[in-house]
């Protein structure tokens, strides 16, 4: 008990060294951008985001157990966002900026509902109505873009429901596998899908499909039907490549990019083209012309991060969404209750593989989709539903380190010698 108890303060020093870090670091790229043109936003936004990280890494465990490493990482993803964002369009920046405090309230807001609700059925049972109303929402109100109908609009602001619905559907599942209601998850997860084929949005209904179904495969081990699921899988995938002319045309433009550079093949072609040009260390902040990528400030961010900063802090960018997935597998293990178990591993694997789905499409290593880059890419409504799995993955951290201190305190009772067990 007494390992556990020295790992966990190391683990929460080296997470505060590495927040201080990270301070620094965003201050000092701010400050050189405010150098550049000596624009006031620069300035404002070098003590802003320092303070939001330090909310997010220093505060916040004053609250409650935190695991520190964790809050790090994510922050230093959020402010990366920013920063990019600030460097090739400030107006974007100002807005992510907001965006990013609200996803701390959000995140907090998670932390404590994991903590504190104790019984997630009614919850859960009001989610499933909701969720499924919202995401058709796009079907009767929303508008066509990129041959997918999956976003409306309220005022001005654009909302993508399916970001919102995501984290219903990991409450869900989290709470009716812990249960053995195989049917009722399964009747949700398939509205779900097909209410999301119907929007032609086949990159989130890949990332639905593919969290289900491994979330399947750690609450029951059955190998047969997970693999039955693949399957079933492959043959959806096959169907949607035959029904929908969009995704043909993508899939066509991954193979081969150049048969219509001007045209469908123009934003992939820029943005290897951009990590091209960075190198092995950048270009440098606020240079390149990541402009020339149509949609570099959401699905193609990563690229003006690779070609601003370079390959290798790219591939920096990329362990650090490694070391969340594995942060998050050591949280979902440690877990005492199912329920908390599943609800933290349906988080990790949500953020790992739409970083994957996103990222392998930036870089042509699968056709490309239109999901964001969890943290990083701009948007309200991703940045708040990422910043809220964080929340919720945090939230049964917590839980773990309260079952660890209430374990040395029974081992303290029962006498000196079992502590050292």
């Amino acid at each position: 008990m007494k390992r556990k108890q020295t790992a966990a303060r190391r683990q929460s020093r080296s997470g505060a060294r590495l927040a201080s870090v990270v301070k620094v670091f965003f201050f000092s790229a701010f400050l050189l951008l405010f150098l550049k043109d000596f624009a006031w936003q620069a300035l404002a936004l070098a003590a802003a985001v320092p303070v939001m990280i330090h909310l997010g890494t220093s505060f916040l465990p004053r609250l409650f157990p935190a695991d520190s490493l964790l809050l790090s990482l994510v922050n230093f993803l959020c402010a990366l966002g920013v920063l990019v964002l600030y460097a090739t369009n400030p107006a974007y920046a100002y807005q992510q900026a907001m965006y990013y405090g609200v996803g701390l309230v959000a995140m907090v807001v998670c932390i404590y509902l994991v903590r504190i609700v104790r019984s997630w059925g009614i919850p859960a049972a009001l989610m499933f109505p909701v969720s499924l109303g919202l995401l058709a929402l796009p079907l009767v109100i929303g508008r066509e873009t990129n041959g997918a109908r999956n976003w409306f609009y309220v005022g001005g602001l654009s909302v993508q429901p399916s970001e919102i619905v995501k984290l219903s559907l990991l409450i869900i599942l989290s709470y009716c596998m812990s249960r053995r209601k195989f049917f009722t998850w399964l009747i949700f997860a398939v509205g779900c899908l097909g209410l999301l084929m119907l929007q032609k949005d086949l990159g989130t209904a890949l990332m639905y499909y593919g969290v289900t179904l491994l979330l399947y495969y750690a609450s029951s081990s059955n190998l047969l039907m997970t693999l039955f699921g693949l399957m079933g899988g492959g043959g959806a995938a096959v169907l949607g490549y035959k029904m929908f002319a969009h995704v043909k045309r993508r899939v066509a433009i991954w193979r081969n990019p150049w048969m219509d550079y001007d045209n469908a093949g123009y934003q992939i072609i820029q943005s290897l083209m951009a990590i091209a040009s960075g190198g092995v260390f950048g270009v440098g902040l606020g240079l390149g012309s990541p402009r020339t990528i149509p949609v570099y400030h959401t699905d193609f961010i990563y690229a003006v991060i690779c070609e601003q900063f370079g390959v290798v802090f790219g591939l920096c960018v990329l362990l650090m969404y490694v070391a969340i997935v594995w942060r998050g597998t050591t949280i979902a293990m440690a877990a005492r209750r199912s329920f908390h178990g599943l609800l933290a591993m349906g988080c990790t694997l949500m953020i790992g593989l739409q970083t994957f789905v996103i990222i392998g499409g930036v870089i042509k290593l699968i056709p490309l989709t239109g999901v964001t880059m969890p943290f990083v890419s701009y948007g309200g409504t991703s940045l708040v539903s990422s910043m809220c799995l964080a929340g919720l993955l945090q939230g049964v951290a917590s839980l773990n380190e309260d079952d660890l201190d209430e374990d040395a305190r029974l081992a303290m009772m029962d006498g000196p010698g079992e502590v050292d067990e």
